[in-house]
């Protein structure tokens, strides 16, 4: 069956992130992903607002600002999509990740160097969204950043090219360019992929229900022991972060 051109999808209409989310949403969280550091930080400071995001760390970054009412948290990842960050490197990235975005993300903002973007880089990145949970491609929307200067390809070559592609319709045609990307737009963006999924964020489902029975106050740790009980079980655990969250905040 025929599908339509990536570029035949309508522009959505730009609204107010105010007006999309629902009114019991306090909160936006935001996970960065993709290929390029310096593109990931672009993209998180022009959401905040300012420049917050400067060196490459070398763990999770959670940072926060406030929009009017809504509060929106941006999580920052290393790059985990490298070809030599070794398997325990990884995971112990993804459980800091884990830990940074809960009770759980709302948008995976999947930020890409198109010409960099390879097909291992697209199975890494099919990996680390799956640790989350089955949801998370339902919950993704793909950044594109244009091609550095000394490509030889267009923007439309690299999107034509399976890797790129191939992610664009996992996460149901849900991608943006960045090249003259403002402010308002992708917060709209954001706020829309929210919308789009009721204003749930991603669980992780192998111990939600674990928790569900259980006191609110007894909860939280009952959740931490249930998370690395289960990461264990896939074989990817080694090691949890015990230090806490290193968390800025902005001012309203």
């Amino acid at each position: 069956m025929a599908t339509a051109a990536i570029d035949d999808l309508p522009p959505l209409k730009r609204s107010s992130i105010l007006e999309l989310l629902p009114p019991y949403m306090s909160e936006l969280r935001v996970v960065l992903l993709g290929n390029s550091w310096s593109e990931r930080s672009s993209v998180g400071n022009l959401i905040l607002g300012e420049t917050v995001f400067n060196n490459a760390p070398e763990c999770c970054l959670k940072i926060s600002g406030q929009l009017k009412e809504k509060k929106v948290v941006v999580v920052n990842t290393p790059d985990l999509l490298h070809p030599n960050i070794s398997q325990h490197e990884l995971t112990e990235h993804v459980e800091k990740c884990v830990r940074s975005s809960a009770p759980g993300p709302h948008v995976f903002l999947l930020v890409l160097q198109p010409e960099g973007f390879t097909e291992e880089h697209k199975l890494r990145l099919y990996r680390v969204l799956q640790l989350f949970s089955d949801q998370s491609f339902d919950h993704s929307l793909v950044l594109i950043s244009p091609p550095r200067e000394e490509s030889s390809a267009s923007m439309e070559t690299y999107m034509e090219q399976p890797p790129l592609k191939d992610l664009i319709r996992k996460c149901r045609y849900r991608y943006l360019k960045k090249k003259n990307l403002d402010h308002s737009e992708l917060l709209t963006r954001l706020g829309q992929t929210a919308k789009e999924n009721n204003g749930k964020h991603v669980t992780y489902e192998p111990f939600e229900d674990i928790t569900s029975t259980l006191p609110v106050d007894h909860q939280s740790q009952k959740q931490k022991v249930s998370i690395i009980e289960t990461v264990k079980t896939t074989g990817m655990c080694r090691h949890i972060f015990d230090k806490e969250d290193f968390v800025l905040t902005n001012p309203p």
